[in-house]
């Protein structure tokens, strides 16, 4: 900050002791514009959201982040974009055909349908359904996951394919293009974003548990006697990637898989846990796959996946270390962590605190009033940041509720020009965590926003 910065201490806040929900968070998305329910003009699709200008925004900067930490700040990682629609084979394969299923029981009173392990056992006992009371439960049965779709111009068992349930097999199939094309070698990873698909039985909790969700994975190849080092690093590592992302370290946690949870592919795993308004849920899972994947490619395709050390000339097939996080979950962890209420001069302020990197809007821009070329003046200071910032400009409304107004929508950073400003080429930045107001020149503007971001810390932490 340049020296001659003025500081004018912003009005203090006390912290209202009420608890976050997700009727809140709901209410929030939906007016301030970061997700709306789909369809909602035919009266809505269940498990189906869409996300408005606000969230897409959020959606995209998590990702670019991930994107960066993953690729851009590991030089052996490479990204790879692999369709949503293969080869059937694949699913035979990956175990999702047989394995990818979950234990289904309809009320025959009520007609709900339940996953059988998330019954209450006394429930389960009486045949009782947790939501009417009727004694009507039927037994379980299997329930594949997986959407299946038709193509070509006749739709028989001989066209079906899956809508992908996961992005990993994409790129266990490509290992070997990967491998060839883009002079890697072992230890090195593949990154990948995409949309996946699962029929799930029941959804909830708003994006939380979605049929349709993207997910953001890396698949780690690594020498077999060297899975363990790889997984500890990549535990730790993805750890730090949400407390880059401004999350609170209090609220998130490590979960060890058990004998009874890991999955058939497993040798390991652990699960980064946030505890989210309707309790601690799985955000990430770090697995350990060893080398069940590529062997099991080598298998159904024929083809010669093993990997030829150029030095030792050992022929292994890689273990895989697996980081897989939900984009649209980390959206919805990022919106629970950043909300809060605060008391300001006995007026309730609703805030988000995203960290500034993430945030939908980074600078919002006002005029102080319309006239006297007060809003050439900041259009032209828009025209500016908006090279270097996400930018949003508004001249409406008494400048305490524009404040309010970006609050709500996560935007760290406030510039008002004033008639001051024609003086002396000064505006007034304002702070959105502490609400503290600052004098700097116009032509520091940039820098100080760039110092700001990168110095973020939560008021309070």
């Amino acid at each position: 900050m340049a020296e001659n910065e003025k500081k004018t201490p912003g009005a203090a806040a006390d912290v209202v002791a009420e608890e976050v929900t997700m009727d809140k968070l709901v209410s929030l998305c939906k007016r301030r514009g970061f997700i709306f329910p789909s369809s909602e003009i035919y009266g809505g699709l269940a498990s189906a959201w869409d996300y408005g200008p606000m969230g897409v925004e959020l959606k995209k900067r998590i990702q670019e982040f991930w994107w960066r930490q993953m690729t851009q700040l590991n030089s052996n990682i490479v990204g790879l974009d692999a369709a949503i629609m293969m080869h059937p084979r694949v699913w035979e394969a990956s175990g999702h055909v047989e394995n990818f299923t979950d234990p289904l029981i309809d009320c025959r009173n009520c007609k709900h349908r339940f996953r059988a392990d998330q019954i209450p056992e006394e429930n389960m006992k009486t045949h009782k359904c947790p939501d009417c009371g009727a004694t009507q439960l039927t037994e379980a049965r299997k329930f594949n996951l997986m959407f299946t779709t038709h193509m070509g111009p006749v739709e028989d068992e001989g066209g079906m394919i899956y809508l992908r349930p996961e992005t990993a097999q994409g790129i266990y199939v490509n290992y070997k293009n990967v491998l060839q094309t883009g002079r890697v070698k072992v230890p090195f990873g593949i990154a990948q974003v995409g949309k996946a698909f699962r029929n799930e039985i029941t959804t909830k909790n708003f994006i939380f548990r979605t049929c349709e969700f993207e997910q953001m994975e890396m698949q780690f190849f690594v020498h077999p006697s060297e899975d363990m080092k790889w997984f500890e690093h990549w535990k730790e590592r993805r750890l730090q990637y949400y407390l880059d992302l401004g999350v609170r370290r209090s609220k998130l946690r490590f979960h060890q898989h058990g004998p009874d949870e890991l999955a058939h592919y497993a040798k390991l795993a652990f699960d980064i846990q946030y505890e989210f308004p309707f309790g601690w849920k799985e955000l990430e899972g770090i697995h350990n796959r060893t080398d069940y994947d590529l062997k099991r490619h080598t298998e159904f395709s024929g083809k010669d996946l093993t990997y030829l050390d150029e030095v030792s000339h050992e022929r292994y097939i890689p273990y895989i270390i697996e980081t897989s996080a939900g984009l649209t979950r980390t959206v919805l962890v990022v919106l629970s962590d950043a909300y809060d209420e605060e008391v300001v001069e006995g007026e309730k302020r609703v805030v988000l605190h995203f960290h500034p990197r993430i945030a939908p809007i980074t600078v919002g821009i006002f005029p102080l009033v319309k006239k006297d070329g007060l809003s050439e003046l900041a259009r032209k200071l828009d025209d500016e940041l908006c090279e270097d910032f996400r930018t949003f400009y508004d001249e409406s409304g008494a400048i305490g509720r524009r404040y309010r107004r970006q609050d709500e929508v996560g935007t760290p950073f406030c510039v008002t020009l004033d008639y001051q400003t024609k003086e002396d080429q000064t505006v007034t930045i304002r702070y959105r965590d502490s609400m503290e107001q600052v004098r700097v020149k116009m032509a520091d503007i940039a820098a100080t926003l760039k110092k700001a971001i990168k110095d973020y810390r939560r008021v309070g932490e």
